[in-house]
């Protein structure tokens, strides 16, 4: 069997054994595919590391991005091993290619005043702004994951100890302080406006006007809405309250390794990415203050 016999057949395990996305699928099947139209539909064996960098240097000419060389790469190291598991090559050829090396993407985030003027932005006369301020303020109160907001339940919320335990990625919950502020306007959710929609037996904690669950994408559109009230113009996600979150924790003092923990990052190296930020930000103040900045 040929190359493109192959590249079927690590497919098909990617779906039925793998069980890997449409989107995830579709995307590795592109980069086999690049590789496919550079050498041809030769036997496996006849690709060698020359071949791969061949590819990665076609790649520069053409226009790929680092990032976008990096992924493909990434997946072609995949390819490769699930073809030394089946004994149709010996070893990886693309195990020595060097990765392309990607600049630190920064996250970006909201300043202290926009952050302001969104929180104000809901309508607390009516019960639907009053339903938008707890949300967002528990956002920005927790870091949450936009996924994790809207999976909250009842029970999830601690009032008197101030804690909220979400279920983050891997099913792993966390125990997540929450400020006073944002306990308030959850308080007044809670007792005013979620008895008006909840049906018994559901247990999710934001609700929608029908009494579902809240869904990620009505979160995304009534946060772009508050954008618009509060004039912030730059484009605003959950993703980057997130960011203003652990940004505005570290610049006020916080300790990295507690924002990990809040967060929920598996890994430290994942948290330090804001430090970068934090590290602007002071080396900003020093030359706006120091006499010899």
């Amino acid at each position: 069997m040929k190359l493109h016999g192959w590249i079927d057949a690590y497919l098909s395990y990617l779906r039925v054994e793998r069980a890997l996305a449409k989107n995830t699928l579709e995307a590795y099947g592109r980069d086999l595919s690049g590789l496919a139209a550079h050498v041809g539909d030769v036997e496996p064996a006849e690709i060698g590391e020359g071949e791969i960098s061949s590819l990665l240097a076609a790649n520069v000419r053409a226009g790929f991005g680092a990032r976008s060389s990096a992924r493909q790469l990434s997946g072609l190291r995949g390819f490769f091993k699930f073809l030394v598991r089946e004994r149709v090559i010996p070893v990886d050829p693309s195990a020595l290619a060097e990765r392309p090396k990607l600049g630190r993407r920064l996250p970006k985030v909201l300043s202290f005043e926009d952050i302001e003027r969104l929180l104000a932005a809901p309508d607390l006369t009516t019960t639907r702004g009053v339903r938008d301020a707890a949300m967002i303020q528990l956002m920005y109160a927790s870091g949450l994951r936009v996924t994790e907001l809207v999976t909250l339940r009842v029970g999830d919320v601690d009032m008197k100890r101030g804690v909220v335990t979400p279920i983050g990625k891997g099913e792993k919950g966390r125990l997540v302080p929450v400020g006073e502020v944002a306990l308030q306007h959850l308080q007044v959710y809670l007792d005013a406006v979620r008895p008006l929609t909840a049906k018994p037996n559901v247990h999710w904690l934001f609700l929608s006007r029908r009494g579902g669950r809240m869904g990620r994408q009505g979160f995304w559109k009534l946060l772009r809405r508050y954008a618009k009230v509060a004039a912030i113009t730059a484009p605003l996600s959950p993703h980057k309250l997130r960011h203003s979150f652990a940004t505005h924790l570290l610049r006020g003092g916080a300790d990295l390794r507690a924002v990990q923990a809040m967060l929920g990052h598996a890994d430290l190296g994942t948290t330090e990415i804001y430090t970068h930020m934090t590290s602007d930000h002071v080396r900003a103040a020093h030359a706006r203050s120091h006499p010899r900045a």
